[in-house]
């Protein structure tokens, strides 16, 4: 007697869930920048809760092309040893507003879709979960994030009077 085996259905991915996570990444990402008003090639962000130091990300310019940017963001310090430092590279395609993780970590491509079981264990819809990451961490750098004192455009007693 043959046993009949129901193999999982493959893994498809949904372009509009992906497609709507990098148009909120640009997004978020765009205002994280507006917190340096000089555009310049590194921007470092401190992150704040009250008077509860949470860390540092640091935003790097790695290279810039005329409709595109690929960005490093990483976590430089973090105030608790629970997190693992974030680390990734971002495209940024300004012409149509969208922000995609290409790299995270060791990992120097993330593929839209994996077999599973693979013998690294990434997740069928590995593209999808990572650029659900960074949109919650720019969102928590959105709620937490500002500029750390050594550039701030004054210092307590100057200006602002």
């Amino acid at each position: 007697m043959t046993e009949w085996v129901k193999r999982p259905k493959r893994y498809v991915p949904d372009l509009r869930q992906l497609g709507a996570l990098c148009d909120g990444n640009y997004h978020r990402l765009r205002k994280l920048r507006q917190l340096d008003a000089e555009d310049e090639a590194v921007c470092e962000i401190e992150l704040h809760r009250e008077d509860q130091y949470l860390g540092r990300v640091r935003i790097e310019r790695l290279q810039t092309a005329r409709f595109t940017e690929t960005l490093l963001l990483e976590q430089v310090h973090n105030s608790g040893r629970w997190l693992n430092n974030p680390k990734m590279t971002v495209r940024v395609y300004h012409d149509a507003t969208m922000a995609e993780v290409i790299s995270c970590y060791r990992h120097r491509h993330i593929a839209p879709v994996n077999d599973y079981p693979n013998r690294f264990m990434h997740h069928p819809d590995e593209k999808v979960q990572i650029n659900g990451f960074l949109a919650d961490w720019l969102d928590y750098c959105l709620r937490f994030g500002h500029l750390p004192l050594e550039q701030a455009a004054w210092t307590a007693g100057q200006g602002g009077d």
